[in-house]
């Protein structure tokens, strides 16, 4: 399998560092299972300010990322990345993109080069999103300093899914939204806190038992919480079953 490298394009690349040294991210790195570069616009800057940004035609707040800079940037990615435009996935982060979620994860990651643009200010240019962008991606409805943090979740999500990241490779089969369905309820030792007791069924030793509550937790958490992903799951008779069983069991204010 080749190895996957994502080159990012951002004014702040320090602020990868939560990604190059910290926890699974981190592992993955070291261990060869992806590559990062960083390029910062601004060393294609050609004046003395390192200018990469300008006000915008048509008046109005905040200042646009410049076409030049963004596009010295992005063929200095293919070069890093070792190929040309054509085998490479670029990628902007922006509130104007398709909302990421799993099945977009699992898309992107079928590509082995990938480019992220981090844009700032009031966006980028949009002759570039034109010419060079293959797809924007947004985290939610909400506005955000930068693309970096947009980019920064991508990257981890992409990351957990190669395989040796994790080190139980059922982890990654058993996360939130993997099943389109949310996650059961964990828990760990003491066997008591606060007069709250773990499940017995968990401390039963009975694997099909235990495995059959965690479903079912999971089809009513997911009920419970989040019912519209209910609509894209195709679910068994046995699960219907369970979810119908969960239901019944819970107060009328449910």
């Amino acid at each position: 399998m080749s190895i996957v490298h994502v080159a990012v394009i951002t004014l702040f690349p320090e602020m990868f560092r939560a990604i190059t040294e910290s926890g699974i991210t981190r592992r993955a790195v070291e261990q060869g299972l992806i590559k990062l570069s960083f390029i910062n616009p601004r060393d294609y800057a050609v004046d003395k300010h390192r200018t990469v940004d300008d006000r915008s035609y048509g008046g109005g707040p905040g200042m646009v990322m410049r076409v030049e800079p963004l596009k010295a940037a992005l063929y200095h990615a293919f070069e890093c990345l070792g190929a040309v435009k054509e085998q490479v996935k670029v990628i902007y982060l922006s509130p104007q993109g398709e909302a990421l979620n799993r099945s977009r994860v699992a898309a992107v990651g079928e590509n082995s080069k990938l480019v992220l643009i981090a844009g700032r200010y009031e966006g980028i240019d949009e002759r570039f999103i034109d010419t060079y962008v293959d797809e924007e991606l947004s985290i939610g409805d909400y506005v955000l300093s930068g693309g970096e943090l947009p980019a920064m979740v991508l990257l981890d999500a992409l990351i957990r899914k190669l395989p040796g990241a994790l080190g139980d490779a059922q982890s990654a089969e058993q996360d939130s939204f993997e099943q389109g369905l949310l996650d059961c309820p964990h828990y760990t030792r003491p066997e008591e806190v606060d007069g709250l007791r773990v499940p017995e069924v968990l401390m039963s030793g009975d694997h099909k038992k235990i495995e059959q509550w965690r479903l079912q937790q999971s089809l009513g958490r997911t009920w419970m919480r989040r019912p519209d992903l209910l609509d894209t799951v195709e679910l068994t008779k046995a699960q219907k079953k369970l979810l119908v069983d969960f239901i019944e069991q819970q107060p009328k204010k449910h």
